[in-house]
């Protein structure tokens, strides 16, 4: 007489506290399993609030990578599901305030007056002249490590650690450089700079 074979009684899925400590060993299936069972729910609050189909998918991706990443969440506090509506919520109001925080520097450009400035009376720009030519003067008279770092900083725009890099220089070498040019800009322009 044979028996027949026993049927192999089915595991209970895992917890999702198992699976959040699961997430960080390396061939595990958490977030897999994890998203299977909450990204409806990650993807449905995001898109309401949200009203956008992309927005919501790009939320409920970086939800999940997070979780990957780093999971935060504490069985302690409260469901998973409360964890990620709480989450999602978060992260979706986030994007909204950036979304109208565009949207008004967008408004204020496009209203803005593109009026060329009114010109200067003459009075005002010969001192802007004068000012500028003292300026060119005193750059000039620097020795000329320190005009060079002077105008790579301010007029070629570069750090100061491009800067020691540009001139194959030690950068506490640049800073000094720097920090004498505009020691020594600011006393022969003492009476502009008040």
């Amino acid at each position: 007489m044979t028996l027949p074979p026993r049927s192999r009684e089915l595991a209970p899925p895992p917890t999702d506290e198992a699976l959040c400590r699961a997430l960080g060993v390396a061939g595990s299936d958490a977030l897999q399993t994890l998203y299977d069972r909450y990204a409806g729910l990650v993807y449905g609050l995001a898109r309401r609030i949200l009203a956008s189909a992309e927005e919501a998918e790009d939320l409920t991706q970086e939800i999940f990578i997070g979780l990957q990443r780093r999971c935060a969440y504490d069985p302690a506090r409260g469901a998973l599901p409360a964890y990620l509506a709480v989450l999602t919520r978060s992260r979706a109001m986030d994007r909204l305030r950036s979304r109208r925080s565009r949207l008004v520097l967008h408004e204020k450009l496009a209203t803005a007056d593109h009026a060329p400035p009114a010109p200067l009376a003459p009075p005002e720009q010969l001192a802007l002249d004068e000012g500028a030519e003292r300026v060119r003067a005193s750059l000039a008279a620097l020795p000329e490590r320190q005009r060079h770092v002077i105008e790579l900083a301010y007029f070629g725009g570069l750090s100061q650690s491009e800067i020691a890099d540009r001139l194959s220089a030690p950068l506490g070498t640049v800073k000094s450089w720097t920090r004498q040019a505009l020691l020594g800009m600011r006393a022969s322009l003492q009476d502009l700079v008040g």
